[in-house]
């Protein structure tokens, strides 16, 4: 495990996914076969991984990567680093025979994201890349409208995502200072369109334009030792996807935002029978049949109560931390090799999507998405 000292890697992937799989006893199989994992923690910070090792009894840490990949004892790779290093790792990883799984975007630009791919491919070994909100309990519930064909033609896509990130002044930032810096890999373009992607490809279909607008609200910040920066990475991006089929979406990404909805995302999806708005954990929906004649009068208040229009989609299951399931069905795909959707090649369109998103900000046109292949 590569990159456990940030943030994502170590609460999300190390504490909330794999330990949490050993607090469970293990993946069980489902045929008498359990999976322990045994995670070796990899980074260039020797006091912090000997830290997080301590906090949780783990025996295994290292700061020589390639010493841990000629170990024939290790069968997969996992990587969370900044993303300018991540190419070179997967790299090393694929020639040394391990099964890679990754963060996002898995490259800075897309003929390497393709080129890894492409390695993995014929190395003959297991990949796959983090899509972890097509695991949230709010999606998976939106995915059920969708399989159902509640929505019957879908027309219409608006996705919302973002918050205030504090520029580091007066209250410390919630986000790494290269997050802003264009020269280190950030911008929440690179960062969230390649989530908007897998999220569009899996529930609606692919996406084949994309016109956005990508800009630097605050452009200027402070890092974490309170020295201020130039923001020269994009805080802010509003897209318009045209998908396979005919639908339209709309998402806008912000770091500048202030929240004024029920989650930190949302989705409204709009069809001829019906509509649903999805959020990180709740999903509520309105049928053609009960949907309300609303009449525009600005000279008198509102007198519905929109919101209370809808109904919620029921829970119906225990849902899993998304990092955590997602965990469990690449180990499970490594060694029984059960069907798995999302590789390197579908990491490869997520970063496809991000470069062309820029290229049509750059260029102020809508830019066509071809689709890729090996």
């Amino acid at each position: 495990m590569n990159g456990v000292t940030g943030r994502m890697g170590y609460r999300q992937h190390l504490v909330r996914s794999l330990l949490a799989l050993r607090d469970e006893g293990g993946l069980d199989l489902g045929d008498g076969t359990v999976l322990w994992p045994e995670p070796v923690l990899v980074g260039r910070r020797e006091s912090a991984l000997r830290a997080i090792a301590d906090r949780h009894g783990l025996a295994h840490w290292s700061t020589d990567l390639d010493a841990v990949l000629a170990d024939d004892g290790v069968e997969i790779y996992f990587d969370a680093q900044v993303t300018a290093a991540r190419e070179e790792s997967i790299r090393k990883a694929v020639a040394a025979g391990k099964h890679v799984y990754t963060e996002k975007p898995t490259a800075t630009g897309l003929p390497a994201a393709l080129e890894l791919a492409r390695l993995a491919t014929a190395a003959g070994i297991k990949h796959g890349v983090v899509q972890d909100k097509l695991f949230l309990p709010g999606l998976l519930k939106l995915k059920r409208l969708v399989d159902s064909g509640f929505f019957g033609r879908i027309l219409s896509v608006r996705g919302e995502f973002g918050y205030w990130v504090f520029e580091g002044d007066w209250q410390s930032a919630q986000r790494p200072s290269w997050n802003y810096r264009a020269e280190d890999g950030g911008g929440i373009v690179v960062d969230m369109f390649p989530h908007w992607e897998y999220v569009l490809h899996e529930l609606f279909g692919r996406v084949t334009s994309v016109q956005a607008l990508a800009t630097t609200h605050i452009p200027q910040r402070w890092d974490e030792r309170g020295k201020p920066y130039d923001a020269t990475a994009d805080d802010a991006a509003y897209g318009v996807f045209q998908l396979a089929g005919g639908a339209v979406a709309q998402i806008n990404s912000s770091w500048a935002v202030r929240v004024h909805r029920d989650e930190l995302v949302e989705f409204q999806v709009d069809g001829t029978e019906g509509s649903a708005v999805a959020g990180l954990r709740e999903c509520r929906f309105q049928h053609r049949c009960a949907t309300p004649r609303p009449v525009w009068n600005p000279d008198l208040p509102a007198t519905e109560a929109f919101r209370e229009q809808w109904q919620t989609v029921p829970d119906n299951e225990d849902f899993a931390n998304g990092f955590k399931a997602q965990w469990e069905l690449f180990l499970r795909h490594v060694y029984l090799d059960t069907p798995y959707r999302q590789d390197l090649l579908a990491g490869a369109r997520g970063v496809q999507l991000a470069e062309l998103g820029l290229r049509s900000s750059a260029e102020g046109r809508r830019v066509e998405v071809p689709e890729i292949s090996l």
